[in-house]
């Protein structure tokens, strides 16, 4: 320990004899908790119940002989996330350290994980499609930036087939998309749909109609003021009573509509944030340029709208994500509705602690990296 660090702890924690004291104690009892929790873990917690129900957990029912369409579907958007991340990251990824870093956790993974060997060549390519992704994003980032929008789109629908099936491949009920599988579909597409109406009403707030401004401040304020399992009980069953009698749409369909309209209204607010941020003379200074009003808003307002609600943006979508979790209340099971059927088999009855905090790691990682991306995205356009 260096003289710095040694001044830094007796500044900070040894200043005077009662922070002294309540170091020492708080130091006890993290200890005291942390060396409970790592017994509990390594001797205590039965894993059986991941271990068993792995793939309930990530695919739920979805047919075994087809796993390898959510193989493809992992890889298509892995690589074109690592393509993605690539262009928009300015510094050298493949450092020798970062390298060293990746190799071992992989390897590590590889071996520790209970899957079959299949999926572990899976993984295997799957890694590759990524390290081949962050290079060609990072090589060819002036080529490849203007077609990341329409390859993400045009990929949506290829997704949705692979999974799905019909059109030369056997189709799979939406009754068997389940677990994790469920639950990143539903908040990538209403992360994808919520965005650009959440835009539109933003603006629509800001317009000078009469008409479009109040109807967007009546659908905001109405749907901020109800509660998310309200809307999605609604969307359940009482947007069926507004189609015709020969139409009924799919249950998973009707959850991912309430979602949206949930999500729209609250990213309505956060961009409606941004634009109040712009000065007037940005706004003057494109009129006096000869712009007219989508140009403006497209080339100006919204670009520096978009980049000073980042933060609030992301946490719109973090909170979206773990949303999905309430998804299993209307009958879609999601990851968390697996995890409550895994814990009413007979041999793991009980075994709440070690489900719930594998299902909580699964959301940690997911939103701390969305979390972790957006920041990086932010240093990128800020620098």
């Amino acid at each position: 320990m260096n003289n710095y660090s040694l001044t830094w702890l007796r500044k900070n924690l040894f200043n005077n004899w009662y922070n002294s004291l309540l170091t020492v104690v708080c130091f006890i009892f993290l200890f005291w908790l942390v060396q409970g929790f790592a017994i509990w873990l390594t001797t205590k917690a039965q894993w059986q119940v991941i271990q068993v129900n792995l793939h309930l957990f990530l695919v739920g029912r979805f047919p075994q002989s087809l796993y390898w369409r959510i193989w493809v579907v992992l890889g298509i958007s892995t690589t074109l996330t690592a393509i993605t991340g690539g262009a928009f990251t300015k510094k050298v990824i493949f450092t020798k350290r970062n390298s060293l870093i990746a190799a071992a956790t992989i390897g590590i993974l590889l071996l520790i994980l209970p899957i079959p060997l299949i999926s572990r060549l899976w993984l295997l390519l799957i890694t590759g499609l990524i390290v081949a992704g962050l290079i060609i994003g990072q090589k060819f980032t002036k080529i490849i930036t203007p077609w990341l929008s329409l390859t993400w789109l045009l990929s949506c629908p290829l997704i949705i087939w692979l999974i799905g099936g019909g059109l030369g491949l056997q189709p799979v009920s939406t009754n068997l998309w389940n677990g994790l599988l469920l639950t990143l579909l539903m908040a990538i597409i209403s992360v994808v749909l919520s965005f650009p109406i959440g835009v539109l009403l933003a603006l629509g707030r800001t317009s000078n109609l009469p008409v479009v401004r109040w109807f967007s401040i009546l659908y905001i304020e109405i749907v901020r003021g109800l509660p998310l399992i309200g809307i999605l009980f609604l969307a359940q069953v009482m947007l069926p009573l507004f189609l015709p009698a020969d139409l009924r749409l799919d249950r998973l369909l009707r959850g991912i509509v309430g979602l949206i309209l949930f999500s729209a209204a609250y990213m309505a607010e956060n961009v409606r944030g941004g634009l109040q941020a712009i000065p007037r003379g940005q706004i003057e200074a494109g009129k006096a340029l000869g712009l007219n009003t989508p140009l403006l808003l497209i080339l100006i307002i919204l670009p520096q709208a978009l980049r000073a609600v980042i933060p609030a943006i992301v946490g719109q979508f973090i909170g979206l994500f773990k949303d999905t979790s309430l998804l299993s209340l209307v009958g879609l099971v999601e990851l968390t509705g697996m995890a409550r059927s895994i814990l009413a088999q007979p041999q793991f009855l009980g075994r709440y602690a070690e489900v719930y905090l594998f299902i909580g790691l699964i959301y940690w990682v997911f939103c701390y990296s969305m979390s972790l991306a957006a920041k990086n995205l932010e240093k990128q356009l800020t620098s």
